[in-house]
């Protein structure tokens, strides 16, 4: 009697935990399409996949109800059947779901405004640091440039050096 009321208690948290993996799961996807907007097409394909990804969540309820009915009979059912059962059906969940179009364009929206607002805050920085009359990254990137050229330039004095070291060499030889 107390195995079967465990059992009862671990599938109704099981069913809980679908519930709630299932509501994060369609609050996020709606966060991604409602940020994205997409067109009627790719909207449409968000709606089958989440559709799909639906059915996924199903079948792992399914299958832990299948288990959980089997334990009651006697079976010697491992907990981390269950967890596997979840990271499995997670995982196609979410596949289901980020290959369509609009989730694509989600991300492509967010890594737009990441960069967008990284370029900001350079911004700022640069005139934050210019206010204080310190280096900002564009003085010393003239800086680096200078001593690039000066390089160069001693490098060809030095060359120049050289033949005429070697010139004077010859001349007293000879």
């Amino acid at each position: 009697m107390r195995m079967a009321e465990q059992m009862n208690d671990a599938m109704a948290r099981s069913v809980e935990q679908n519930m709630e993996a299932q509501s994060k799961f369609m609050e996020t996807w709606a966060e991604t399409i409602e940020n994205s907007i997409p067109d009627e097409d790719a909207m449409n394909e968000s709606v089958e996949a989440y559709s799909r990804a639906y059915d996924v969540w199903m079948d792992a309820a399914d299958q832990m109800y299948e288990r959980v009915a089997d334990a009651a009979e006697g079976e010697d059912v491992a907990f981390t059947e269950f967890r596997d059962i979840w990271l499995r059906s997670a995982n196609e969940a979410f596949k289901e779901v980020m290959g369509t179009t609009a989730f694509a364009a989600a991300q492509g929206n967010l890594v737009e405004s990441m960069m967008e607002m990284q370029q900001q805050a350079d911004e700022m920085s640069q005139d934050t640091l210019e206010r204080f009359g310190l280096p900002t990254r564009d003085d010393v990137d003239e800086v680096g440039e200078r001593l690039v050229q000066l390089e160069r330039r001693q490098q060809r004095v030095e060359d120049k050096l050289d033949r005429i070291i070697e010139m004077a060499e010859q001349d007293r030889e000879a």
